[in-house]
């Protein structure tokens, strides 16, 4: 990989279709047009949060190697929703996938709606942290100062997240 490449780290999601199916192919586009997959978490079912009337989330955290820019990232991480056939109806409604940008290396990035890294729900909800935890509990959040896992540990969420 390019001396240039950063580390980023998503989210993936999905509470429609076949779940796992479509985890597992968001990492194979990822892989192939983001960078190289060089961590991912086990899998993780999770009561919907925010809007609780719909069927459980699988969601499993993913790092890759990046040349692209947090901006490119975005736009190539919702190309994939969309050739996976996400559908945006409700914020927070079901989804068929749903990748979210949680860390880019160490960087602050504040693009208003557009995008913001962290992402700035991250060390409120347990199914983002669990995940991310398995495979870069030692990363320094860059806003709070904390390890994901320290963060991790002391948070207050009792959402249901279950290692499957």
């Amino acid at each position: 990989m390019d001396l240039d490449s950063k580390n980023v780290y998503l989210l993936l999601g999905s509470n429609l279709g076949d779940r796992e199916e479509l985890l597992r192919d968001a990492v194979l586009q990822l892989g192939e047009q983001v960078g190289e997959v060089f961590a991912q978490s086990s899998f993780y079912e999770t009561a919907a949060w925010g809007k609780t009337d719909q069927p459980a989330f699988i969601n499993q955290a993913v790092g890759l190697k990046t040349t692209l820019s947090p901006l490119e990232v975005l736009k190539t991480v919702l190309g994939i929703e969309a050739e996976l056939g996400r559908v945006r109806k409700e914020k927070w409604g079901a989804r068929l996938i749903d990748i979210d940008v949680i860390l880019y290396a160490d960087e602050v990035v504040d693009l208003g709606e557009e995008l913001q890294v962290p992402h700035p729900q991250m060390q409120y909800r347990k199914f983002v942290l669990i995940p991310l935890a398995e495979i870069a509990g030692g990363l320094i959040h860059p806003v709070i100062g904390k390890r994901v896992s320290e963060i991790l540990a002391i948070l207050e969420d009792n959402l249901t997240v279950t290692k499957i």
